[in-house]
């Protein structure tokens, strides 16, 4: 098996193709918004592998470590979209497959056809050129796709496979099966009424006067609503408190 990979220059194309879709993919994200639609794209995050996580994965799947590893595994270099609702994922795969900066060659439709663990999400594997100081190299890069609910019930997965060493005790692993079908239930009703949501997202902008057109968003303004709220009492309370004092 051959390990000699300086790996600081084989990880920096990922690296950067990482930086440069995640800029890509937000600023798609924030042309929608100013036009004033709605993104199917409601935020993006990325990740580099780790050089053990790498080798942890071609073990598990045997396979050698050589120069085409991140051909065999395909997710060294990993984008992450989530999306408000389940129709808005297809719409981002129909976005990828329309780019001419990327080619895809694999697709998995988790999101039809769930993992036997109950995980949903849809994974694109693309080929994507970045050019370096030596010239232009072409690189795999899978990018997953997913809702809120998904991601949120993947993560919480991802936690309990690191916490039990990926053997999850069978009335857990149950449990998790269980939540992932509601989750892609509440999916289905909010993809339901979808546009009734989208309507009331975006006349509670308006009404509130902040350029925030996305679910986080609204979160982030009722948390900033709350706190204000929280402070006001807290101030009022201090000052009665004061009042009582002096008398």
């Amino acid at each position: 098996m051959h390990t000699n990979i300086d790996w600081d220059l084989y990880l920096l194309p990922y690296e950067q193709a990482v930086e440069e879709l995640k800029v890509k993919l937000k600023n798609l994200r924030n042309e929608f918004k100013r036009r004033k639609q709605h993104s199917p794209i409601e935020f993006v995050t990325g990740r580099l592998k780790s050089v053990n996580s790498i080798y942890n994965k071609a073990n598990r799947l045997q396979f050698p470590i050589d120069e085409n590893i991140a051909w065999e595994i395909r997710d060294i270099a990993g984008i992450r979209i989530i999306c408000q609702f389940i129709d808005d994922i297809w719409t981002v795969v129909e976005m990828l497959r329309q780019r001419k900066d990327m080619k895809i060659f694999l697709e998995k439709d988790y999101v039809s056809k769930p993992k036997e663990s109950g995980y949903r999400g849809y994974h694109v594997a693309v080929e994507y050129p970045i050019m370096t100081a030596t010239g232009e190299v072409t690189i795999p890069v899978e990018i997953q796709i997913r809702t809120l609910g998904m991601n949120f019930w993947a993560t919480i997965e991802h936690s309990l496979n690191y916490k039990y060493e990926g053997i999850i005790p069978s009335d857990i692993r149950r449990r998790l099966i269980e939540a992932a079908k509601a989750s892609y239930i509440l999916d289905n009703e909010m993809n339901n009424i979808r546009e009734e949501i989208k309507e009331a997202q975006i006349i509670f902008t308006r009404k509130r006067d902040v350029p925030m057109e996305s679910l986080l968003g609204l979160v982030e303004l009722d948390l900033d609503l709350d706190a204000a709220a929280d402070d006001i009492s807290g101030r009022q309370q201090t000052n009665s408190e004061g009042k009582d004092e002096v008398r």
